[in-house]
């Protein structure tokens, strides 16, 4: 027995259970064509999202259709190790356990963080599974799994091997909660509200001073020199003088360089080589000294004088307390300027001098270039985006690669000496081995002489192989299905991360493989509330995702969400999206019950249901192309809103009204079967965005063998259709629509069958005039040549109907009625007039206003025709 509603909670367990079960996901090389698609891995730290089901729904939907449409469809699932916000998490675990990193090796701290991704890391995954995403979970990858680890290590020593990864001592972006250097890309600038010091310093030898003005007062410590521009007159005379850094008393040379803005506060320049990128490059220029004032985690050290220990920012107040004192600060000013902080941690960055490893980046992104902006060899959905990837690819730097942290890949750099240049690069210590004996022609050297560099790889590093390493295309490029997968076909993800992984995946497919490694991207907007607010737990406006499965089911989510979701446009979510989207599920379910429900009878198919029929199949296939086109172009939003309208309108509230049997009739069983067929027409178009709805409906339609379930049934095939059938019925609804107009204002119930004449001036088909009975209860439809008097009537275009009154209608009152309405039309229409006639009022309004003063006109007039009309029929 078919229940009375729709349970969503049970027909999502039992179905993903039976599809898991039968492995529909699974895919494996065959004589298909495939059609791939890589997730972008979730942090595996993370919990599930507003975003991610957002972004999960459309993968879903485009690997379900092309699963119907006979692809091989492979998509891989798997999850990012995510080095620092797990690092994190690992390091405050032991933390409230008692125990310290510091206080563990490397190895005894990896297995800890390895226990902690263990118990935690699948939680993203099992809920993706509740939203019904149809990944082939046997594929489930870990950027930590030891191929992957093996394909980015790899990577780094070919890379290395052909000069493209080098050490350098550079200023970076630097972390003090993590402890790690940043990518510039890592680091999000915000305007935050401070302060500008202006300190005094005075002029060696002299009672003179002069002022300079920081926003940081606790990196004096570091000053190396104060800098002025060489052709700035006031300050000609300290050429060769030095001044004195307050507080430390250190004497430091006064430098002229062309780089300090004569116009910008004092002229003057404080230079902290060891804290500003723009200072060590005057430092280098003028041979300065580095002092670098901070310990890895941003508190002073030795150099902080009395306030080694402390951190940077409780320094910053006391030591402007501690200038004004001494009488070296002048003035104090709000000022509001751009603070870098770090994307994963909040914490503010640090400049910092270090050795880190970068990658060259120069050559390596022309063929990304090329392959978006010039060739078109890969498209970005919307295509606005190329603008951001140009700017972002064309003013590309060095990339910072290595990171101050343990979880994640060992930089594969293995020292032998004590010098800057006494390493070898190596896949292995075997190998590193027989590098550093050549390197050093010691023979003697031994696998404990050598130590590896500490530091691990960014984790970008790592997940741009994703769509080669997932296949093993890294270690194994002549495998089987890294030749059969690779490229894939689409990627969806967040634009936040077309530099960060879009547009360097690019750069390592054509580096690998010589190819693209997909060919479109899809990038979605974010999810905001419907206030347009960014969703965060800290404003409360986050609703929770598996909450809103439960209260609306998966099928209703999925909907809700992509019926307000457009390609690279941020979506404003409400609730009532969801709810909507449980609606339509209703809708669904009743349209089959209803249709299960009829008595079905050997007997002759009313002309009405053959027309609807004829209809019907015409529109679903007119349809069709619309929703493959919108698919070709990306649309997946317009391609579902499609899909709506078809099975809404078009099917439930036209198809079954017509072809529905009279009370307690049965229905002619080539109609009914027919109804099947196009409901399993319109469950294909359907199954992508509502699965599990679909596959339940399918299933109770009749007993399906496991080669039978809707998830791998064959998507509807493009025929050619009729316009002219869609475009009259479109006509015949109109026809129907005025009769139920009528009807309803005259108080003529629908149960007495009433009479339509018929002035054809447009010689409109008749083809559907069967369903205009039926739907009007008309019980005489003839066509006329002349008015017919004593009858209401309405126009449909220039085709003329009247219903007569007979003893329905009061027709004194009825002609009343329309003289009064006739005469308020016709004042309204004076008063219109007489504005236009206006000159005054014509040449100075704006021109929207004439616009719709002018359409009021109009509409004026088009209403008193058809009063007059009315009139005249009823006379």
């Amino acid at each position: 027995m078919i229940p009375a509603q729709f349970e969503a909670k049970q027909a999502e367990k039992k179905w993903y259970d039976y599809w898991m079960e039968h492995k529909y996901f699974h895919s494996t090389p065959d004589h298909r064509t495939p059609y791939t698609i890589v997730i972008p891995p979730p942090n595996v730290t993370g919990v599930l999202h507003m975003g991610h089901m957002l972004n999960n729904t459309i993968q879903d939907v485009l690997i379900r259709r092309a699963r119907l449409k006979g692809f091989n469809a492979c998509w891989v699932p798997g999850t990012d190790h995510a080095s620092i916000a797990t690092e994190a998490k690992v390091v405050a675990k032991l933390k409230s356990e008692g125990i310290n990193k510091s206080d563990l090796t490397r190895e005894e701290f990896l297995k800890h963080a390895f226990d902690w991704t263990e118990k935690y890391g699948g939680t993203i995954l099992e809920q993706l599974k509740q939203l019904g995403c149809s990944c082939d979970w046997d594929r489930t990858k870990f950027t930590m799994d030891d191929d992957m680890s093996a394909s980015v290590i790899k990577s780094f020593v070919d890379l290395y091997n052909k000069g493209l990864i080098y050490r350098g001592y550079r200023m970076v972006n630097w972390d003090p909660e993590a402890k790690t250097t940043l990518s510039d890309e890592e680091v999000i600038y915000e305007e935050r509200q401070g302060k500008l010091y202006h300190l005094k310093y005075q002029i060696e030898g002299s009672e003179e001073f002069v002022t300079i003005a920081t926003t940081r007062p606790e990196t004096i410590l570091g000053d190396t020199a104060i800098c002025i521009h060489p052709e700035d007159e006031r300050y000609f005379h300290l050429k060769g003088k030095k001044a004195i850094v307050p507080i430390c008393n250190r004497v430091i040379p006064i430098i002229f360089d062309e780089y300090v803005d004569m116009e910008f506060g004092t002229g003057c320049l404080k230079v902290t080589p060891a804290h500003d990128v723009n200072d060590k490059t005057l430092g280098d220029k003028h041979g300065l000294e580095i002092i670098d004032i901070f310990n890895e985690d941003a508190t002073l050290n030795s150099f902080g004088l009395h306030y080694e220990g402390q951190d940077r920012f409780e320094v910053r107040n006391a030591i402007e307390k501690e200038l004004e004192s001494i009488g070296a600060l002048s003035k104090v000013e709000n000022h509001v300027n751009n603070v870098g902080t770090s994307e994963r941690t909040k914490a503010v960055i640090e400049p910092r001098l270090s050795d880190q490893w970068f990658l060259k980046m120069d050559e390596l992104v022309k063929p990304a270039i090329k392959a978006v902006l010039e060739s078109d060899e890969i498209k970005l959905h919307p295509s606005r985006f190329n603008n951001t990837y140009a700017h972002w690819l064309n003013n590309i730097r060095d990339w910072n690669i290595s990171r101050q942290l343990w979880w994640g890949q060992q930089i594969p750099a293995y020292y032998y000496g004590d010098g800057k240049e006494d390493f070898v690069v190596a896949e292995n210590i075997e190998d590193a081995l027989v590098l550093a004996k050549e390197k050093t022609s010691n023979a003697n050297l031994k696998a404990v002489d050598l130590r590896q560099d500490p530091d691990a790889l960014d984790t970008w590093f790592s997940s741009w192989l994703w769509p080669i390493s997932v296949f093993g295309g890294m270690m194994d490029p002549d495998n089987k299905e890294f030749k059969y997968y690779y490229p894939t076909n689409d990627l969806v993800t967040g634009p936040d991360i077309l530099f960060f992984w879009v547009a360097r995946m690019i750069i390592a497919g054509y580096e690998y493989t010589g190819e693209k490694p997909f060919s479109n991207v899809y990038l979605t907007g974010l999810v905001r509330d419907k206030q347009g607010r960014k969703m965060s737990k800290s404003l409360g406006n986050s609703p929770e995702p598996l909450g809103l499965i439960e209260k609306f089911g998966a099928d209703g989510v999925r909907v809700g969400l992509l019926l307000s979701s457009s390609a690279g446009n941020d979506i404003l979510f409400d609730e009532e999206l969801c709810n909507q989207g449980k609606g339509f599920a209703n809708k669904i379910w009743n349209a089959f019950r209803l249709i299960k429900g009829w008595e079905v009878a050997d007997i002759t198919q009313p002309t009405s249901s053959k027309a609807a029929i004829e209809w019907y199949e015409a529109k679903l296939q007119k349809v069709l192309v619309e929703i493959e086109d919108n698919f070709e172009k990306y649309r997946i939003s317009d391609a579902l809103m499609a899909i709506y309208k078809l099975v809404w309108d078009d099917f439930c509230s036209w198809f079954l009204e017509i072809i529905k049997p009279g009370y307690q009739q049965p229905i002619d069983r080539t109609t009914f079967n027919k109804a099947i067929e196009m409901l399993e027409a319109n469950l294909k178009l359907l199954h992508p965005f509502m699965p599990f709805l679909t596959e339940e409906i399918w299933q109770y339609i009749a007993k399906r063998t496991p080669e039978e379930a809707l998830i791998i049934a064959s998507w509807p095939e493009i025929k050619p259709f009729d316009e002219k059938i869609i475009a009259d019925f479109d006509f015949a609804t109109e026809v129907i629509s005025g009769i139920r107009t009528i009807r309803k204002d005259k108080n003529i119930a629908f149960k007495e069958a009433i009479e339509l004449k018929v002035m054809n001036n447009e010689k409109a088909s008749t083809h559907f005039d069967s369903i205009i009975m039926k739907l009007g209860n008309i019980v005489d439809l003839t066509y006329v040549i002349e008015k017919v008097n004593g009858a209401l009537s309405y126009r449909v275009k220039s085709n003329e109907y009247f219903i007569p009154v007979g003893g329905n209608v009061d027709l004194d009152a009825e002609i009343a009625k329309l003289n009064e309405e006739l005469n308020y039309i016709k004042g309204f229409l004076r008063s219109v007039q007489g504005k236009l006639a206006n000159e005054k009022f014509v040449n100075g309004a704006p021109e929207q206003v004439i616009a719709n003063e002018r359409k009021k006109e109009a509409d004026a007039l088009a209403k008193i025709a058809t009063l007059e009309q009315s009139l005249a029929s009823l006379q």
